[in-house]
């Protein structure tokens, strides 16, 4: 006999959760066969272009050695990049250990594009917090900023509805415009996260108006969640991180930048040097644990989504906002709640500490988050520090008192966390 969802909630009744929480579960379950399914059938499509690109670049055991020192000629390198190039529909990668977080892999491909003189359009409007200070603008203007060095910036917003405004990209772009760069995820905003179809509207109508325009994309949170990367629709170049999604919940720490050969080799010659670029960089024995991460990625992304949506529908149905619905298509593996006051976003925040396989004692409190202007609460029981494909929660203590909730290598470790703290 197969047993149903609502016989499979019961087990977590045994870990604290009630019979009315459990009877919302149960709602919640029901209603989202259907979306489950669609995630499913993206997780099986990127599961298999994945395979597909193992296969295509003849992977074997020779490639997991390792390399020290400058890291010259080293084949497993070569050769996991060139998968990732496969993978993201792009020309080249760049897929580094020595790249330890996404704002350093996106601050390298601005640095790779933008020169004296150029323009860099944002047109998601503002950045991501951390990002300021590489831009130079708000509180992050310092002297080794791009706007230091004499590159402008400027912002275009989202439309309400969160669709790209192409009328107000195509007025703000001057002869100087060099850069068009899209934040693919919503960052600490309550706005949607675009979808590939997005930037391709964005690419297009730019390309329209100045063909060598180059479109950037922060690809963070964003890969494997829909059937196609941003550089298979019109993005030049995109940069993210190896703790979030490509990494599988594997990686301990790494980077990635992929795109037009030449953009990337100029945001590896901005990390290591100018007449050196991707020839160096030793991988210390963990191209394994890379390419292992990037053949998990597509599951591990399809476990963040099915969690997503059910914090989503759940929430719904107990009286919350939250953003994306369920039912929404998905850009990105963030889910946001919004609890109106500060003591109801705690605990959530806590409830989600409560639920880690790591430090699941700890109560999370607000803290001074450096890169950040306001003061940041961050649930974070993970195996490694700051990875988000491990079921982590965070957000600015602020009104409206939004939780951004990303990752979750088991759904059951989403559902429990999202249970227990609607009872509470």
């Amino acid at each position: 006999m197969t047993k149903t969802n609502s016989d499979i909630l019961k087990n977590y009744g045994a870990y604290g959760v009630g019979d009315r929480v459990l009877e919302l579960a149960a709602k919640a379950e029901e209603s989202l066969t259907d979306v489950y399914a669609q995630i499913s059938d993206i997780t099986a499509y990127n599961q298999l272009k994945v395979l597909d690109a193992f296969r295509q670049e003849k992977f074997s055991d020779v490639h997991m050695g390792q390399s020290t020192g400058y890291g010259y000629d080293d084949i497993g390198r070569e050769k996991i990049e060139n998968i990732f190039a496969r993978v993201m529909g792009a020309e080249k990668a760049y897929v580094r250990l020595q790249i330890s977080s996404g704002t350093q892999a996106i601050a390298a491909m601005l640095w790779a594009v933008l020169r004296p003189g150029d323009e860099m359009l944002s047109v998601t409007g503002r950045p991501y917090d951390t990002l300021m200070s590489t831009i130079g603008i708000g509180s992050g203007a310092n002297d080794m900023s791009l706007v230091s060095y004499g590159i402008s910036y400027k912002e275009v917003n989202l439309k309400a509805s969160g669709d790209p405004d192409i009328d107000a990209i195509k007025a703000a772009m001057t002869d100087k415009t060099k850069m068009v760069f899209i934040q693919k995820s919503r960052g600490y905003t309550g706005r949607r996260a675009l979808l590939c179809s997005d930037i391709k509207k964005i690419a297009d109508a730019v390309k329209q108006i100045k063909p060598g325009v180059i479109v950037a994309v922060d690809n963070c949170y964003g890969e494997f969640t829909e059937k196609t990367e941003p550089t298979e629709n019109g993005a030049d170049i995109i940069a993210g991180s190896l703790i979030k999604n490509p990494g599988g919940g594997i990686c301990k720490t790494g980077g990635y930048i992929a795109g037009r050969t030449d953009l990337v080799e100029n945001a590896a010659r901005h990390l290591t040097t100018a007449g050196l670029g991707s020839e160096v960089g030793p991988t210390l024995g963990f191209n394994g644990m890379i390419a292992r991460g990037l053949f998990t990625a597509p599951q591990c992304v399809g476990e963040c989504l099915k969690g997503a949506v059910f914090a989503a529908k759940l929430f719904q149905l107990a009286g919350y906002e939250t953003s994306p619905a369920a039912e929404m298509s998905r850009g990105d593996i963030v889910q946001t709640l919004t609890f109106g006051e500060p003591e109801k976003m705690k605990k959530f925040v806590g409830a989600i500490q409560s639920c880690a396989p790591v430090d699941s004692f700890v109560t999370p409190e607000p803290w001074d988050m450096p890169g950040y202007e306001d003061q940041v609460i961050m649930a974070a029981g993970a195996f490694v520090q700051g990875a988000t494909t491990e079921l982590s929660c965070d957000g600015p203590m602020k009104a409206p008192y939004i939780a951004y909730m990303q990752g979750g290598l088991a759904s059951e470790q989403v559902k429990l966390a999202c249970m227990l703290a609607l009872e509470d």
